[in-house]
């Protein structure tokens, strides 16, 4: 709650620098703040599976039901911000989503079964948390390559809306892959695959990256969202690879702090794509920014390849599991 009113004062704050006129590294040092103080809802509820859901098939469509979720706000998100756009006010979009981050945040909060979450046993921390684990590392990279590629395309489509001189249909053809992504998550969820997860991340980066070249090909708006219905096909999937390969390679009582370096990763891997694929728009156009993306995947799947009995080995022996250590509990 805490961090929910800080996230708050930021907000408001970065509202009034914007209507006075502030200069600039003062807009940067409050959009840190705001970042910095983002309620990471995602990352607590994540953890909360662990307890509310048994393992194994259940807890498999639980995680791809959080990643469901998250892509429907992905349908939702751009043609709601094309409507907020139209209002007259420019900072009602910013208002309305703050507002329903801190709603959503103190909803979580107060809610019965995570108020009742008491501490959890652990084995000793060491100094990187969950990232000093080898597979952790690895699965980080997986998310970060899941990021890069969606960062070059969520550049490249609206560019390639606005060429076609149709600038507003660029949220909306974004929103087709979230739509195939929903649909097909669903079906991944009941029989995952590959069924071992240290053949999962490799292999499902290593698809989309590949598909991506898909949306390489199109010259017009209707094969565009054609290509990215069926690119859409494995977003949700990795998602899930990627909330469940956490048990697989953090010990008991850092699901919360791995799930939150999977989000970072995600989020960098956003910037980097979004940063890259502008540049290569502005002096190359739109198709070397699609073919930039699948091939920045595939790079980065090979990477997770080479990597991928971190993942396999998953916790250290010596690191006691959660079994484990409700056993000696007892």
């Amino acid at each position: 709650m805490a961090v929910t009113a800080l996230f708050s004062l930021f907000v408001t704050a970065s509202v009034i620098a914007v209507e006075a006129g502030a200069p600039v590294f003062s807009l940067v040092a409050l959009a840190l703040g705001v970042g910095a103080t983002e309620p990471m809802v995602g990352s607590a509820s994540r953890a909360l599976w662990e307890r509310m859901v048994p393992s194994g098939p259940t807890r498999m469509a639980a995680y791809a039901y959080e990643s469901i979720s998250m892509e429907v706000f992905f349908i939702l998100g751009p043609g709601l911000a094309g409507l907020l756009l139209a209002a007259p006010w420019a900072g009602t979009g910013v208002l309305v989503g703050s507002v329903l981050m801190v709603v959503g945040a103190l909803w979580f909060a107060f809610n019965p079964v995570v108020r009742a979450w008491g501490p959890v046993e652990q084995a000793p921390r060491p100094l990187l948390g969950a990232f000093a684990y080898p597979g952790m590392r690895t699965v980080a990279l997986a998310a970060l390559g899941f990021g890069v590629t969606i960062g070059f395309v969520e550049v490249a489509v609206p560019a390639f809306a606005k060429a076609a001189g149709q600038a507003s249909m660029g949220g909306l053809m974004l929103s087709l892959w979230s739509i195939s992504s929903v649909v097909f998550g669903v079906l991944y969820g009941m029989r995952p695959w590959p069924r071992p997860m240290h053949l999962r991340l490799p292999v499902l980066l290593g698809g989309f990256a590949l598909l991506a070249l898909l949306l390489a090909i199109p010259a017009s708006l209707i094969g565009l969202g054609l290509a990215l219905f069926v690119v859409g096909t494995l977003i949700t999937p990795q998602s899930t690879a990627h909330s469940a390969a956490i048990e697989h390679v953090t010990p008991n009582g850092m699901a919360a702090e791995a799930f939150g370096w999977v989000i970072t990763s995600v989020t960098v891997g956003l910037a980097i794509g979004q940063g890259l694929s502008g540049q290569l728009i502005e002096h190359f156009g739109t198709r070397p920014a699609f073919i930039a993306s699948s091939v920045a995947g595939l790079l980065i799947a090979l990477a997770v390849w080479l990597l991928r009995d971190t993942v396999r080995r998953g916790v250290p022996r010596e690191v006691p599991l959660r079994s484990e250590m409700e056993l000696a509990a007892r």
